[in-house]
């Protein structure tokens, strides 16, 4: 009676000590600043400094570039697309993209056009306006905007110019804009509205199109061309958004 009476005695005691040791642990972590673990989000990620103005981004992005390679570049020839009666009141040797008709003319006199197809703006990403090409590229490296890189994480800060390259073969930069006008190593697009903003058209195509027309050519989008193909004269540079083609 009395062994078990002391063993009772002892298992109180003993309980009475550990409890306040053990219930202070966890408090003792957050005194020091430190964090379970399970909840240690290791280091590095928190302390890395932001990256400049030459990848783009604002103060705020802390992702470590990823370069990929673009891949071969091989030769492509050049291939004119047929012409095309093109009632018009543009200016000779200016572009005209018809959104609608997913179809971009090179304007070759008030009645005619090379016609080339075209991939456009997905809903949300169109604009109608006009710009002037500022600048082309060949096989030109892509450097998807942050916000690209938001909505699919999978994408490269940068991927240089090559048959991989969603640019393609060639572009025309359209003034001080994100937009292009560009081939695509992916010609089951052309015809489809399923770009940002930009043009997409086979690499052969815009290869031809840029023996036609260098930097100062006046680039017009509309959101449908008439059936007449007369139009008034097109405005100086100006561009807005539009919600849908």
């Amino acid at each position: 009676m009395v062994l078990r009476v002391a063993l009772a005695v002892f298992a109180v005691a003993a309980a009475a000590w550990l409890t306040p040791a053990s219930a202070q642990w966890f408090p003792q972590w957050e005194q020091d600043g430190r964090e379970p673990f399970w909840e240690d989000r290791g280091r590095g990620w928190g302390s890395q400094q932001p990256y400049g103005d030459d990848w783009g981004y604002e103060d705020d992005y802390y992702r470590e570039p990823v370069v990929r390679s673009g891949g071969g570049r091989p030769h492509i020839e050049p291939v004119a697309p047929e012409k095309v009666a093109f009632k018009n009141n543009f200016a000779p040797n200016s572009i005209v993209i018809d959104s609608a008709g997913r179809r971009l003319y090179f304007v070759l006199s008030p009645t005619e056009a090379y016609r080339y197809p075209i991939s456009v703006g997905r809903e949300g990403f169109s604009w109608t306006g006009a710009e002037v090409i500022s600048r082309r590229q060949e096989w030109p490296d892509w450097h998807p905007p942050k916000e690209m890189i938001a909505r699919d994480p999978r994408l490269p800060d940068k991927m240089s110019g090559g048959i991989r390259n969603p640019l393609g073969a060639l572009a025309l930069y359209l003034g001080k804009s994100l937009y292009r006008i560009h081939g695509t190593n992916d010609p089951k697009t052309i015809g489809q509205a399923a770009s940002s903003g930009c043009f997409r058209m086979m690499n052969e195509h815009v290869l031809h199109l840029a023996t036609l027309a260098g930097v100062g050519t006046l680039v017009t989008v509309v959101k449908r061309l008439p059936k007449s193909l007369t139009m008034s004269s097109p405005p100086g540079p100006s561009r807005k958004r539009a919600s849908s083609l």
